[in-house]
């Protein structure tokens, strides 16, 4: 038990009994409860048995013994003169004030997928159309009907219908969806929405409050909290993802998908968008509101998001791999650090084009330093198709600059 004064000067009651004294300092020192006579000590406390009982009812002083004389009823019921204490502001909840501002702007997605169905009719087969239901959430970013969301809640979707808080409802059209980023825009007819104010994702930083509102497994505005877990997560899908993503412990479900994930000042820092299972708990991802909003310019501007592509395979290298390449052939020669290896270059493809060769190591992508693939990928994005690139590898004992200029990446239409 930690003590609650560091007071320790009880030497008036330790003078009568040297030895109890003795053992009451060695007590307080060790700072464990010790027992002298019939009574506990705590942390250096007195007890009943190591004080005389003038002690008790004088607390030390010399003299006769003075009972008070009569008091009155007034003086009786009041034990405190102290001033009243002026009434303290409720504390601001940032997490309600964050909903608030942002809630009426979420929306709910509920989309029907058509689908033909090869045995309908045909011995009790069911229908030769069949529908199937799915949901997920979103949020306006534009008075006149601008929605983000996810491309996985709206992809194949013969019909969207868009649920406002409020219980108004419109026919959503896709503009556009991306799968590479998992970002799709819906347009409403409408004017006059509530919309979503967006943050900047790039000043996210791990620890920060992090607040998910959306429409999980059907139930509608629901918020959950936690805090930013981690940032720049591009292996969290897979190896050569394209979205640095925003993990978070706050709970998601299906259902929130596409929905917003806010800061604590009730901005948007990204769009909720996939979950991890682990025992005990759950990991959820976001893509940061800043990639969101290029992609989804671009699907405003021209239907479809536009990525740069060069042609290459690439592979993680460890120190370990790179012994096991040298010593298997003698066609790689491969310094064993970390980094990022080209396996493979596709046939007249911009790399190809630029002289970039199978087991060059790949060191800088323009002016960033790259250590494995998703990096490299990421600094390829940022470039723009057509501009040229400038790639730094090693290859053997030398070290080359190469530049070459990204083409398009095909779409499907």
């Amino acid at each position: 038990m930690a003590l609650l004064s560091s007071n320790s000067s009880h030497g008036s009651d330790h003078a009568s009994d040297p030895q109890a004294g003795s053992l009451l300092h060695r007590s307080w020192r060790r700072g464990i409860p010790s027992r002298l006579g019939a009574g506990w000590l705590v942390g250096g406390g007195r007890t009943l048995a190591a004080l005389s009982l003038p002690a008790l009812l004088l607390g030390g002083c010399a003299g006769r013994l003075t009972l008070p004389g009569p008091v009155s009823k007034a003086e009786r019921t009041r034990i405190s003169d102290a001033p009243p204490a002026l009434a303290l502001k409720p504390p601001s909840n940032q997490i309600v004030a964050a909903v608030d501002k942002v809630g009426p702007a979420v929306v709910r997605i509920d989309t029907v997928k058509r689908m033909v169905n090869p045995l309908g009719g045909v011995l009790g087969g069911g229908p030769a159309i069949q529908q199937q239901q799915g949901q997920g959430s979103g949020f306006i970013t534009r008075s006149d009907g601008v929605v983000l969301t996810n491309a996985h809640v709206v992809e194949g979707a013969s019909d969207v219908h868009v649920t406002l808080p409020n219980g108004r409802s419109f026919t959503g059209k896709v503009l556009g969806a991306d799968p590479l980023t998992d970002v799709a825009v819906v347009k409403l007819v409408a004017t006059k929405l509530p919309v979503a104010p967006l943050g900047d994702s790039a000043k996210v930083r791990p620890g920060e409050w992090a607040i998910a509102i959306g429409n999980p497994l059907g139930l509608d505005n629901t918020v959950t909290a936690g805090i930013i877990s981690a940032i720049q997560r591009t292996n969290a899908l897979g190896e050569g993802q394209r979205v640095p993503y925003l993990q978070t412990d706050a709970a998601v479900n299906p259902g929130n998908s596409g929905g917003p994930l806010l800061n604590d000042q009730g901005q948007v820092i990204g769009i909720n968008t996939a979950i991890r299972q682990a025992p005990g708990a759950g990991l959820s991802f976001a893509i940061p509101i800043n990639t969101a909003q290029q992609i989804a310019a671009q699907i405003l501007d021209r239907g479809f998001a536009s990525h740069p592509y060069i042609g290459v395979r690439l592979q993680a290298l460890t120190p370990q791999l790179a012994r096991e390449i040298n010593g298997a052939t003698n066609e790689c020669r491969l310094p064993e650090v970390n980094g990022v290896v080209v396996v493979d270059v596709v046939s007249g493809s911009p790399a190809a084009r630029g002289g970039l060769k199978p087991c060059d190591l790949i060191e800088r992508v323009d002016a960033t330093e790259v250590t494995n693939p998703s990096e490299v990928q990421l600094a390829v994005d940022r470039g723009r198709v057509g501009q040229p690139l400038s790639v730094q590898v090693r290859r053997g004992d030398q070290r080359l600059n190469l530049t070459f200029s990204p083409a398009e990446l095909p779409h499907s239409s």
